[in-house]
């Protein structure tokens, strides 16, 4: 049997394709940094200033997914965050503090309704409480539309240099996502038979679904004929089906050598496009025609499968149906009726100790409430934690630097360059993104002329206001991560037992579509798992062991796949019992 199996002496180009985050922190230095210089040529610093908070909240959220998804984030943002600047402005012009207290509570209430009802909700709910503690505890001179303008200023200065690469790689992001399903599935038929199989096979797991993520609308629209396009979605619908195929071979549990691990990445050098040309023929013309099955490849099901496969990816096919992930909420709606009040209530405590402690400048506590108070986010005893640290590292930084200097282009300089580390920390750890949005906060202060030492306070602040959310939070829901564990791990047994019952007489595409919804529904199990473990719990009371029930339905999900494809013969094949997979996630 011939097939382009055979092989390799090396890497097919194109395909160690490793992000990195040096444009990302570029562009966080360039948008930090260039307001702020124009507001100082110009003598309009006020508003530079509040552009600047726009860039600053603007690169919080500048993240690698795609262009339109970046924009669509960064647009919600900026619309929530100038609505809530212009709210709590209106209500400090108006001289009551009450009207303050009662704007940051009903923004409270309004943010935490819509925070968990997915990523746009949230991170706009989020900015439109952080926009009125801004504009309730700044003041900012000249008439009342100038500094909602400047900060969505701010906000369309990151949209356009994080979405301009769309201009000359419009498909990159995509490429490089169904890039690292290839390259998953590679890492995973080489750990096959080996103790890390199931840990490689979740990391395809977890591409697939990055890479379904990335590519979802042009999956649903496939009247669109741009080359490229056409070719990312083949390239994705045969990196699903390659999927099947590496799971079944993690099943069968032997070691493979060497050029048939290194398949996938042959595949992905002749399916996927070049950015701006057309598909890689791969490493020579015939590298795909002249490779054979040789005696040293073992004989199985599993791997006559990828060979087919990797034929008739060659010979190519039309694009199949869609299929759309389920979406997985963070809570049902009394748990965010729970949040929601638990939100405001924290807002409400922090401003009233604010009034106490730093009238009329207080907004660093429920700022600091509004970023700590999100569970959507990880872990919340961890984000407190990392929050505090990155306040202490910022003022440390942003302290050492005014020691040296108060030149104006020096502390701008500091601010591209702290812009630079909270664009890398973004994406890397919340600790360090804290510390660079610290210290640009501090000099943004400065700038407006608020030249008080406030060091000591903000750390203060900070632990006063990561305090008030842990124990509202541990005292009146210290079960939500536990709940959301159990709830996403009965639905993904229940997805897992439908794969296991429907598989056998479905149609390829929708027995794809059930494996697909049945491992990313146990990944997502998984993290919410992994989130309950990471909050404190009650002495004495343990948690489910959701671990074993996961694991053992990624095992019967592997053992369908393999039985699928032929991978597990009927006579020798290994029992799958009704019940594989449960165990108790109850309580």
């Amino acid at each position: 049997m011939k097939a382009p199996l055979g092989p390799t002496t090396k890497t097919p180009p194109g395909i160690a394709l490793t992000p990195v985050p040096l444009a990302a922190a570029v562009r966080g230095a360039v948008a930090l940094a260039v307001p702020l210089l124009v507001g100082l040529w110009t003598g309009a610093l006020v508003p530079a200033v509040i552009a600047g908070i726009g860039a600053l909240w603007g690169v919080s959220q500048d993240g690698s997914d795609p262009y339109r998804l970046r924009v669509r984030r960064l647009g919600g943002m900026g619309v929530s965050a100038a609505a809530g600047l212009l709210a709590g402005e209106l209500a400090l012009r108006s001289g009551h503090p009450a009207a303050v207290t009662g704007c940051l509570v009903a923004s409270a209430l309004l943010a935490g309704s819509v925070s968990l009802r997915g990523r746009l909700a949230s991170v706009s709910g989020m900015h439109l409480l952080l926009g009125v503690t801004i504009g309730s505890g700044i003041p900012v001179p000249g008439p009342w539309w100038h500094a909602p303008l400047a900060l969505l200023a701010g906000v369309g200065l990151v949209v356009v240099l994080s979405a301009a690469p769309w201009l000359w790689r419009r498909y990159g992001i995509e490429r490089a996502a169904v890039l690292a399903v290839y390259r998953a599935a590679s890492q995973a038929l080489s750990a096959a038979g080996s103790p890390t199989a199931q840990d490689a096979r979740r990391r395809l797991t977890a591409a697939l679904d990055q890479a379904h993520q990335v590519m979802g609308r042009h999956l649903t629209r496939p009247d669109r004929q741009h080359p490229e396009l056409a070719a990312l979605r083949r390239a994705f619908h045969t990196g699903v089906r390659l999927g099947e195929v590496a799971s079944a071979l993690v099943w069968e549990g032997r070691p493979l050598p060497r050029h048939v691990a290194d398949v996938p990445l042959r595949m992905a050098a002749r399916l996927l496009p070049r950015p701006g040309g057309p598909a890689e023929a791969g490493e020579s013309g015939d590298t795909r025609a002249g490779q054979a099955w040789e005696n040293a490849v073992p004989d199985s099901p599993g791997v006559r499968a990828l060979a087919e496969l990797a034929a008739d990816a060659d010979r190519g096919r039309p694009d199949e149906p869609a299929v759309r992930l389920p979406s997985v909420q963070w809570h049902g709606r009394a748990a965010q009726v729970r949040y929601t009040v638990l939100l405001a209530v924290c807002v409400l405590v922090a401003q009233l100790c604010a009034q106490a402690l730093h009238e009329p400048r207080g907004y660093w506590l429920p700022m600091t409430v509004a970023f700590v108070y999100k569970p959507d986010f990880g872990p919340l005893a961890r984000r407190a934690l990392h929050r505090c640290a990155g306040t202490v590292a910022g003022v440390a930084a942003i302290g050492a630097v005014t020691l040296l200097t108060t030149d104006t282009y020096v502390l701008i300089g500091a601010v591209a360059a702290f812009g630079a580390l909270m664009a890398v920390g973004v994406r890397h750890h919340y600790a360090l993104a804290t510390t660079g949005l610290t210290a640009i906060v501090f000099v943004l202060v400065d700038l407006l002329g608020d030249h008080r030492a406030l060091y000591a306070a903000r750390i203060l602040d900070t632990a006063l206001a990561a305090g008030i959310v842990l124990v509202a939070h541990f005292a009146l829901w210290p079960r939500s991560a536990a709940q959301r564990a159990t709830e996403l791990t009965e639905a993904a047994l229940a997805a897992a037992h439908r794969y296991r019952d429907l598989a056998p007489g479905a149609a390829p595409a929708q027995r794809h579509a059930l494996r697909r919804t049945a491992y990313h529904r146990l990944a997502e199990a998984r993290r919410a798992a992994a989130h309950a473990h990471g909050e404190p719990g009650r002495p004495g009371r343990a948690l489910p062991d959701w671990e074993e029930a996961i694991a053992s339905a990624e095992r019967l999900c592997d053992a369908v796949s393999a039985r699928n494809l032929g991978a597990v013969p009927p006579a020798a094949a290994r029992p799958v019992p009704r019940d594989a997979g449960a165990c108790a996630v109850g309580g």
